[in-house]
């Protein structure tokens, strides 16, 4: 499985910014996609993820700012992320596993998109 992510860049706190992912290769649709990010000098962590039938996990820090979606036919994720903060900057990593309600169960990630959020 292959998973091609872009998206990432710099905006400024408040703004907004698109993160895509594509998955190729052989994976089942019935595997969970997801986000993970990783910020400088601390330890990669699970942001959001979504279940083929659409349900989702978000972390309590981007609650009600990203909104995170797929499209089962085109094996495409999405996270829009409104509101950025600065805490949100670091690497963001599209990802893909059996469960999106434990991020341990995450095995393909892709190669990462970096977002920065300046003050």
């Amino acid at each position: 499985v292959q998973l091609q992510a872009s998206g990432g860049g710099t905006v400024q706190a408040g703004g907004s910014l698109r993160l895509s992912c594509a998955a190729s290769g052989r994976m089942s649709s019935s595997y969970s996609m997801g986000w993970f990010r990783q910020a400088p000098g601390k330890e990669r962590e699970y942001v959001a993820g979504v279940a083929w039938s659409g349900s989702t996990y978000y972390r309590d820090s981007v609650k009600g700012r990203f909104t995170i979606s797929r499209e089962n036919v085109k094996n495409t994720v999405t996270l829009q992320m409104n509101s950025l903060q600065p805490e949100d900057t670091g690497v963001y990593y599209c990802a893909a596993g059996t469960t999106y309600l434990n991020s341990r169960t995450y095995r393909w990630f892709g190669q990462g998109t970096l977002v920065t959020v300046s003050s």
